[in-house]
Order: structure tokens, then sequence, then C-alpha cells
């Protein structure tokens, strides 16, 4: 893909209109480092092509395009994986945030989001804060939409035992006023 900018580039830096668009982009730099300029601007993403098989642990600290296979476990839990039409998953996956187009067999865990649009498969239980499933999309399993701060979660439980300590205090100030007489 970046051999692909790379020859665009140089040709297109010959004209006048890409020229400024360059120095803007780089503060008075030469084209050859644009594609770096690009990448820093936006996120790093990388793809997996439609021929390529995986099978193990993959583990990544940028966003995933997957068009091709994988079996195993899938990490990127500060990152967005993004199955493609041609992708198909048997694995256990993790990440921020997951985007299905293709399929994915096997339990979803995201700390984000979970969308399975239109073509979408899912089979497998899904556990995100927000999911969302599209028209025509495909989905078999289920879904735990707790949310993951701690915070938020942790302020629910405490009413709860609030509310069963305060008759025991009451049972104990009874035991208590007999004593007293």
């Amino acid at each position: 893909m970046w051999k692909r900018d790379e020859v665009v580039k140089p040709t297109s830096g010959q004209s006048t209109p890409t020229g400024p668009a360059v120095q803007s982009q780089q503060g008075g730099t030469s084209a050859a480092p644009q594609p770096e300029a690009r990448q820093q601007i936006g996120r790093d993403v990388v793809n997996i092509g439609k021929s390529v098989v995986i099978k193990g642990e993959l583990n990544g600290s940028e966003d995933l395009t997957i068009e091709g296979q994988v079996e195993g476990k899938i990490e990127l839990k500060e990152h967005v994986l993004t199955i493609g039409p041609n992708g198909k998953i048997k694995a256990q996956v993790f990440a921020k945030a997951l985007i299905v187009l293709g399929e994915v067999n096997g339990n979803v865990t995201a700390s984000e989001k979970v969308e399975i649009r239109d073509g979408g498969s899912v089979d497998g239980d899904i556990v995100s804060p927000r999911v969302a499933i599209a028209e025509g999309a495909h989905f078999r399993g289920s879904v735990d939409m707790q949310r993951k701060s701690g915070q938020q979660g942790q302020a629910s439980p405490p009413p709860r035992p609030a509310a069963q300590p305060a008759p025991q205090a009451q049972t104990a100030a009874q035991v208590a006023q007999p004593v007293a007489r």
C-alpha cells in the first residue's frame, strides 16, 4: 500500500497543485517523508490480506483489519479490530472496538463497542458496554453489556448491601434494648 502512495506522490509532486500541499503538511520538507506524515496524522492500521491464514495468538498495538483467516486468540485491547467481508475468524477476540463485516466464531470482549454490520456474522458471546447489530447481520449467542468503568460498577452494589445491614442493625438494636432494661 505504501509503495502505491510513493509511486503516486512523485508523479503528482511534479505538478504544482501537490507541491504546496506537501509543504503545508511537512512544513517545507521534501516529498519523500510524506507517507510518514500521513502515518503520524492518522492511526496506524495493519491489513491482513484474504490469502493469509494465521493459527495461534495474534497480539498488536495498532488498529488491524483482517481479510484472511485467523484461528486461535486475538488481543488488541487498546485498538480497533475490523473483520473485513472476506475475513473468517475462529478465535477469542479481545479489542477496544470490533467491527464485523465478515464471520467471527468465538467469544468477543470489547472495552468500548462491538458493531456487526450488514452481512457480518458473529457466533459467540459478546461482552461490551455498547453493541450495534445492523439489519441483515447475523448473531447467535449472548450479550453482556456491563459497564467496564470501576466507578459505575461499584456505585450500584453498595446501596444493596447497605439495605441488608440496616435490618441487621435493627436486630442488634432490639437485642441491645432488652439488655439495657
